[in-house]
């Protein structure tokens, strides 16, 4: 009898290495004697793309991000792993221009499972008005799909993660806790409403929040993916600068809470735990609401760091897109950098 090839092992952004494992990795890599001048943003500031000017007017914004399924269906599969790849030029401030498949799949699965992912994604880099120029792939023992994005952003205009200002509050796009509702989902627990609203959330693309936010004063911008809020907020924190969170404004998909309180959740949060730990006071929260804020997120929504009149407005206009978002905190000063989740 062949064996039975799994499409949904559980996947997405929990597949990410451990920020920590990374850190560790990246600081043995061999650099330049000189920068070259023209590379605006690296990989040093664990920002979400690398950004190169080619002229006065037109920087190139580089990406590439990939995963395993987290949902049985193929189609949706590749709409959440196309969207998750896109958001890292939304993030920088950019604009979509092309993108190549990446496709790691076994030989003795349907392929008509691979033309619904490559569907799927082929149809988001169409919303977000890119080109799909072609990809590349290998024969495998598991699925895994994703892609390598182009786009383009003013060298002025760039979001960079960490250039947040003490005074600024913290603007979030897009609901947590996907991650703990889709481990809820694969043992049969999760609700059709929170996984309707799971799914909505993976594959709505960060491009129309990002066109909202442009129009205001932003210093700094990243999306939230597998190292949870908590994570990428330590990489947006640069010396000397801590953040004040209001778990209370945090948006979240309910039912999140009380699969986190059954403890549907995954190794990759206990990761981000040990990962940012240390860094973070909780003052009076529930566990649950702990583990929202480690949860990985795939296909996660923008956190923006920007002044609160600009802050209000835009979320004004972001809320009409029909995802909970909401200001989550605010950026201070303290001299022992800290995150308080109060």
């Amino acid at each position: 009898m062949p064996e039975e090839i799994l499409f949904c092992k559980g996947g997405g952004c929990t597949a990410k290495l451990g920020a920590g494992v990374l850190e560790r990795v990246l600081s043995r890599l061999p650099k330049p004697e000189e920068r070259d001048p023209a590379l605006l943003i690296g990989y040093e500031s664990s920002d979400d793309a690398a950004v190169y000017r080619i002229s006065e007017d037109v920087a190139v914004v580089q990406t590439l991000d990939f995963f395993p399924p987290m949902v049985e269906d193929p189609y949706l599969f590749g709409q959440i792993a196309a969207a998750n790849a896109l958001s890292d030029i939304y993030a920088m401030g950019g604009d979509v221009r092309t993108a190549l498949n990446i496709v790691c799949f076994p030989e003795k699965m349907d392929l008509n499972i691979l033309g619904k992912i490559m569907q799927g994604g082929s149809e988001k880099v169409i919303e977000a008005g890119g080109t799909l120029v072609g990809g590349h792939s290998i024969a495998d023992s598991d699925v895994k799909y994703g892609l390598s994005v182009m786009g383009v952003v003013h060298p002025e205009k760039i979001f960079p993660n960490d250039g947040v200002r003490e005074g600024d509050v913290l603007l979030l796009t897009k609901p947590l806790g996907v991650g703990i509702v889709c481990t809820a989902n694969r043992v049969g627990e999760a609700s059709p409403a929170a996984m309707e609203l799971a799914l909505r959330s993976m594959t709505t693309l960060n491009k129309y929040a990002s066109e909202v936010i442009r129009k205001y004063d932003v210093h700094g911008c990243t999306d939230v993916t597998g190292f949870g809020f908590l994570g990428h907020l330590k990489e947006m924190l640069g010396r000397g600068l801590s953040a004040e969170i209001d778990s209370i404004r945090m948006p979240h998909i309910p039912e999140s809470l009380g699969y986190a309180d059954e403890f549907f959740l995954t190794a990759a949060a206990q990761r981000n735990r040990n990962h940012v730990g240390e860094l973070v006071k909780f003052c009076g929260v529930p566990f649950a609401v702990e583990e929202l804020l480690f949860d990985p997120q795939t296909s996660g929504g923008l956190l923006v760091s920007l002044p609160k009149k600009d802050a209000e407005q835009a979320l004004v206009e972001i809320r009409r897109l029909g995802l909970p978002c909401d200001i989550v905190g605010k950026i201070v000063k303290k001299e022992k950098q800290q995150i308080e989740v109060l």
